[in-house]
C-alpha cells in the first residue's frame, strides 16, 4: 500500500486507548478481526503466612522490643596470658619477686647477663651519672630507674624532703618505690635488665633494703658508691633546683651512709674516678655479684 506525501494516513483498526506513563492499553478488536491471543495465567502464589505478633515492651508506646545482640565468645588470641591470680603487665606473666636465673653451667658476665641493680649512695655520690652511663654503654638492653626521677612526677602536692621528711613526703617515697620496683620486675620479665638509683640508708629500715628487695625480688643486686665528703660536697654545689642541698644536709647524709660500711654490701669509692672508670669498676662487681649473691 503506497500514500501520498502529506496524505492524512488511515485510521488505525481499532482504538489504542494509553494511561499514564505506564502504557496501560485496552484492546478494542475491529468488527470482524479475531481477539488477540490471551498470555496464559500465572498460577497463583498462596500469600506468606503472617508474622507471628510480638509482644511490646513496657513503656515504650507499643513498638516491638528489639531482640537482643548476643555476639559469638571470641576465641582467646594464642598470645594472651591464662588468667591467674598473679600480676600481668602487658602480655608477659611477671615473676613472683625473683630474677630472671643465670643459668648453672654458664660463667656470669656482667656485660650481658639479665641483672638488677640498685646503687646507693649520698647527695653529690654521682649514681645517676654511673647509672645511666652504665645503662647506655652495656651490650643488652638495660633500662635505668631514678627514684628521684619518679618522685618528681607528682608537680602539684609534690612533697620536697627538704621541707622536712614527714609522713606525706616518707608516702610519696614509698609509692615511687613501688613504681620503680614494678617498672624493675616489669623490665626483667621482657629480657631488660635495669639499674635504680636511691639514697637509701643503713640506719633507716622503714624505707631501706627491705622495701627494695620486696617490691624488686631477692636478686637485687645492692652496691654502695661512696667517694669522699669534699668530693660530695663540690658534685652538690654543681647542682641546681631542687637537687641541690645545703653543705650541712650533705655532710649529715654522707655521714649517715658510713654506716654501710662492715654491712657486706660491696663499696666502690670514686673519689678519684671519672664516670667511664666507675662503670668499669661497677661491672667488676656486678659479675662477683652474678657469681656470689650477696646474703642480705
Amino acid at each position: 500500500m503506497q500514500y501520498a506525501v502529506g496524505a492524512p494516513l488511515p485510521p488505525p483498526r481499532g482504538p489504542l486507548h494509553t494511561q499514564g506513563a505506564g502504557m496501560s492499553m485496552n484492546w478494542t478488536p475491529h468488527p470482524g478481526q479475531p481477539h488477540p491471543p490471551r498470555a496464559p495465567h500465572a498460577p497463583a502464589v498462596p500469600p506468606p503466612p503472617p508474622a507471628p505478633p510480638v509482644p511490646a515492651a513496657p513503656g515504650l508506646g507499643g513498638w516491638p522490643a528489639p531482640a537482643p545482640h548476643q555476639a559469638p565468645p571470641a576465641a582467646p588470641h594464642p598470645s594472651s596470658p591464662t588468667p591467674h591470680s598473679g600480676d600481668i603487665t602487658g602480655h608477659i606473666q611477671l615473676p613472683p619477686g625473683a630474677l630472671v636465673p643465670v643459668p648453672s653451667n654458664a660463667t656470669p658476665d656482667a656485660a650481658h647477663a639479665a641483672v638488677a641493680v640498685l646503687l646507693i649512695g649520698p647527695a653529690g655520690a654521682g649514681k645517676t651519672s654511673v647509672a645511666r652511663h652504665w645503662a647506655d654503654t652495656r651490650r643488652v638492653p638495660t633500662a635505668h630507674i631514678s627514684l628521684d626521677d619518679v618522685r618528681e612526677w607528682v608537680r602539684a602536692g609534690f612533697a620536697d624532703p627538704q621541707s622536712g621528711w614527714n609522713d606525706h613526703s616518707e608516702a610519696q617515697y614509698r609509692l615511687a618505690r613501688r613504681t620503680c620496683g614494678f617498672a624493675a620486675r616489669n623490665f626483667l620479665a621482657n629480657g631488660i635488665s635495669c639499674i635504680l638509683d636511691d639514697a637509701v640508708f643503713p640506719d633507716r629500715p622503714v624505707v631501706g633494703l627491705g622495701g627494695w628487695k620486696r617490691h624488686v625480688g631477692p636478686g637485687l643486686l645492692p652496691i654502695v658508691l661512696l667517694p669522699g665528703l669534699e668530693v660530695v660536697l663540690e658534685r652538690n654545689a654543681r647542682r641546681t633546683g631542687n637537687r641541690r642541698l645545703s653543705d650541712e644536709e650533705v655532710a649529715r647524709i654522707h655521714g649517715r651512709m658510713a654506716g654501710w660500711y662492715g654491712s657486706g654490701l660491696p663499696i666502690i669509692d670514686n673519689s678519684q674516678h671519672d664516670v667511664a672508670t666507675t662503670v668499669r669498676a661497677l661491672d667488676e662487681v656486678v659479675a662477683r655479684g652474678l657469681a656470689s649473691p650477696p646474703s642480705w
